[in-house]
């Protein structure tokens, strides 16, 4: 069910400014887009988190062009590639968070699922993250290459970027970003130590039962 545009105005002002005031995202560093019927309202292009205006908002058609407030954040084509391929998802969210950006900076051995299982949330939240390669902010090759594994992945990590988190509702997609956080610090702070992870027996259950 999609949001009216006033409500989903407000509940990106709330959450953003949630986000940055535990400082999970600095400066104009972040973006979030929220679908509506027939459009997105996104934050717009060079805007903080803590200081924004609901009536500045971008609201975007779904061709693409500019139908109210400022101009959109210039990840307008990422968010677009993953609302492609998830259209049951309502709200996407792309951070530079320490620790997601940090582990965005490590080679992994596996693409398709770049976070270690240390526990369940994240599995049950948004399943395996995947990772993909550099490419300039705001490249149509960053879009492309994030389109062709959203459809499996609800959580991406842009190498040398940061994340970006696909939900159904605002407040999932928040608490989805805010789990693969806390998953990437504790990969981080366990990347040296003989830490136990789930077993796939166990992955599985949770993927079966929390279908994302």
């Amino acid at each position: 069910m999609f949001l009216d545009e006033h409500t989903a105005k407000q509940q990106i002002v709330a959450f953003a400014k949630s986000i940055f005031d535990r400082g999970l995202t600095s400066g104009a560093s972040a973006n979030m887009s929220v679908r509506i019927e027939n459009a997105w309202v996104m934050t717009p292009t060079n805007t903080c988190f803590g200081f924004l205006n609901a009536e500045e908002l971008s609201v975007v058609g779904l061709d693409g062009t500019l139908l109210k407030g400022l101009p959109p954040s210039k990840e307008f084509r990422l968010h677009k590639a993953m609302y492609d391929q998830r259209p049951n998802d309502r709200c996407i969210i792309h951070l530079h968070s320490t620790y997601a950006t940090a582990l965005s900076c490590i080679s992994a051995t596996d693409n398709s699922n770049v976070v270690p299982t240390f526990t369940p949330y994240l599995t049950m939240r948004l399943g395996p993250i995947a990772m993909v390669p550099y490419f300039a902010p705001g490249d149509d090759a960053l879009a492309e290459s994030v389109g062709k594994v959203a459809a499996k992945h609800a959580g991406i990590i842009m190498a040398n970027h940061g994340p970006i988190v696909s939900a159904e509702t605002v407040e999932s997609c928040v608490y989805g970003m805010e789990e693969l956080e806390e998953s990437c610090k504790l990969a981080l702070l366990l990347k040296n130590e003989n830490a136990n992870t789930l077993t796939a027996e166990q992955i599985n259950f949770l993927l079966n039962k929390f279908k994302k």
